[in-house]
């Protein structure tokens, strides 16, 4: 039944998300605005998707700040990368560059502001992602990182990648770190999803201007915290 209705999403989402892809392509060089309702759109169609084929209810632990901020959230699955947009006012994504050499994807995610990082790139990857969140913050986003830098299965608990101090020190921004648990609805390695409730949780705003052992400290504790 899992792999069923798990087929079922995958085709139903992945059809129709072609409309949104050549809307948010097309507005990425004629209209903003189009743009943007595109992406919002199909988060919203993939977050519709999730609950009614998959079974998947999502809530959210604690009061997320509509100022911007620096959201620090934990990456379990796709899910969550895909439901930004529904979550936050235009946020800046930063998420791997592989994802921008997708047709049609990558330029409409470039033009609405997802910070493509580059860790084959080294040192000049970083400094092109650090210039690009500044821009996005000059202009008033949320900047959005997975501090892990990649899908990590539900329970474990690998250290920060170094990009997320960089960033923290360079934006100068307060941090809300978010815990996630969706990886427990997908085992490791499978295709299918199962039925359950997806938790965001909150955490405490961590302010700006601590030192790196104490930010990385506490962010780690807090995207974790559904792992108990």
């Amino acid at each position: 039944m899992f792999l069923l209705r798990s087929l079922l999403f995958g085709i139903i989402f992945y059809v129709g998300s072609v409309p949104y892809v050549l809307s948010a392509l097309l507005g990425s060089r004629i209209s903003t605005p189009l743009l943007r309702k595109s992406v919002h759109g199909w988060s919203r169609f993939h977050h519709g998707c999730a609950r009614w084929l998959l079974g998947i209810k999502t809530v959210v632990d604690g009061t997320l700040p509509q100022e911007p901020v620096l959201f620090a959230i934990k990456h379990e699955a796709m899910f969550e990368t895909i439901d930004m947009p529904r979550m936050f006012r235009l946020p800046a994504v930063i998420t791997k560059r592989e994802l921008f050499d997708i047709p049609g994807w990558g330029p409409a995610a470039k033009a609405y502001g997802m910070i493509p990082v580059d860790r084959q790139a080294g040192a000049s990857g970083l400094r092109a992602m650090l210039a690009l969140a500044r821009q996005m913050q000059a202009e008033g986003r949320p900047i959005v990182i997975f501090p892990e830098g990649t899908r990590v299965p539900h329970g474990e608990r690998p250290p920060l990648q170094s990009g997320f101090a960089g960033l923290y020190k360079l934006l100068g921004m307060p941090v809300v770190p978010i815990a996630v648990d969706s990886g427990k609805l997908t085992p490791k390695n499978k295709p299918w999803w199962h039925s359950g409730t997806m938790t965001y949780k909150v955490g405490e705003t961590i302010p700006a201007g601590l030192p790196r052992e104490e930010v990385e400290a506490r962010v780690h504790a807090a995207i974790n915290a559904l792992n108990d």
